[in-house]
């Protein structure tokens, strides 16, 4: 059995946790999303009453669930960072459609698209950008949003007024190294980043915000073509984009926000925009360009941030572009390995609660991922052999294909204990002759 301790937990739900991480490391079918007990298990039934039970006791809370989590990122970044945590903030869907006994859904984009809403922070590597652990999730539901934060439900909020208190949140989480938060072009408005200064942030800027650069009021798009149209963008490394080598150049300036904030908010059925005067804030301007090997441009951010200067433009760009390690971790939990989408609890607090135990699992394969020893190498294609996948021909595995030959392997260890192995080629060489013949 893993071994995770919720000091916080009674011993029989502790074990019980255990259970649930474990019945995590695999992949799961849309059509069988629910538990999938090992073979010391009782039987599949009961593995799933064990499981409703565990998501719906009122002594299992979410910051409790997140403890593990926490824990697993503080000694993770003192290992596997080389001076900083970068902490990537967003959220995603999480459609449930045909769930209708869900009572507690929102509306999503659309009036035919409902379920819950999915806040995340993720602890990622400044050193190559390998996820170590989620440590905040919250899941917005219409009695209000079940946070990791607190044990009681808080009060719905725009997501972007939100991010202040989750990284205030993270912050005194005290994970043991100075932290950057990152933020997609969602973060990018004046009264945000005035919000954020007593925090080293690195956001996606909007190409038509104004700001004052070299004593004129200009649009970033306008200083970003300067830059280029001056010769400064540099090359600095190659990077992987879409599957395939690209060039990526950068190049950097300062800039100063002085306009007024402004929000739009829904009061009734009507929008009212809102203008928020401040002080001026002075940011550095990071223009990153990725190209083809042709020289095609595939993609440009611009990038707005206050962390020191002695952090260079060029890994300032990196960091921004490892924030799609999210994106994938937000895969792995719906199509790519939990099928969340799928899941049966009928509360978004139970949805919550499986998701910090899934996310568990996520960290045990993400720590296997990184590891650079003989012996991990080892496993990591045993288990990609377990897991059926076929892998790309210079990929030789990946986290989804990990995840999927993990719970092969710990049920057939645990089959060991009640079989041996002429027993078992015994039992199936009368069904299938060729296992006899081996």
């Amino acid at each position: 059995m893993l071994d995770v301790k919720i000091n916080a937990l009674e011993p029989r739900l502790e074990q019980r946790y255990q259970i649930l991480v474990e019945e995590h490391l695999r992949t799961s079918q849309s059509l069988a999303p629910g538990a999938n007990p090992l073979p010391s298990s009782a039987s599949s039934f009961a593995a799933t009453q064990a499981a409703w039970r565990f998501y719906h006791n009122p002594s299992v809370t979410l910051p409790e669930l997140a403890q593990p989590l926490i824990e697993e990122g503080r000694r993770a970044l003192q290992e596997h960072a080389q001076e900083y945590g970068l902490v990537i903030h967003d959220e995603s869907h999480l459609s449930f459609n045909g769930h209708a006994s869900k009572a507690d859904r929102i509306r999503l984009s659309h009036s035919r698209d409902w379920g819950y809403d999915l806040r995340s922070t993720l602890l990622v590597s400044d050193r190559d950008g390998a996820p170590l652990a989620p440590v905040c999730q919250q899941v917005v539901a219409a009695p209000g949003v079940h946070s990791t934060r607190a044990e009681e439900p808080l009060g719905r909020r725009v997501y972007v007024d939100e991010l202040a208190q989750e990284m205030e949140h993270v912050e005194q989480l005290q994970l043991g190294r100075p932290l950057v938060h990152i933020v997609d072009a969602e973060g990018d408005a004046a009264d945000l980043h005035r919000q954020w200064r007593q925090y080293l942030h690195l956001v996606r800027a909007k190409w038509r915000q104004r700001v004052e650069h070299e004593g004129q009021t200009k649009l970033l798009s306008q200083v970003a073509q300067a830059l280029k149209a001056q010769g400064s963008l540099q090359y600095c490394r190659e990077v992987e984009f879409e599957g395939r080598p690209a060039h990526q150049y950068v190049a950097e300036t300062q800039v100063t926000i002085t306009r007024y904030g402004r929000q739009k908010r829904k009061q009734g059925r009507k929008v009212k925009q809102i203008y928020i005067p401040g002080q001026p804030v002075t940011l550095r301007l990071v223009v990153s360009e990725v190209r083809s090997a042709e020289g095609q441009v595939l993609a440009l951010w611009l990038l707005l941030s206050n962390v020191d200067a002695k952090v260079g433009a060029e890994q300032l760009a990196l960091w921004y572009y490892w924030r799609w390690r999210i994106e994938s971790f937000f895969k792995l939990l719906k199509s790519a390995g939990h099928q969340v989408e799928h899941w049966q609890q009928e509360t978004a607090l139970a949805v919550a609660k499986r998701l910090l135990v899934a996310s568990m699992a996520c960290v045990f394969v993400w720590q296997l991922a990184r590891e650079a020893t003989p012996e991990a190498e080892e496993l990591r294609s045993l288990l990609v052999r377990l897991s059926g996948r076929q892998m790309k021909r210079k990929k030789p595995w990946t986290v989804p294909a990990l995840l999927a030959g993990v719970w092969v392997l710990l049920a057939t260890l645990e089959l060991l204990e009640d079989y041996d192995l002429d027993r078992l080629r015994e039992l199936a060489g009368k069904f299938f002759p060729r296992v006899e013949a081996a």
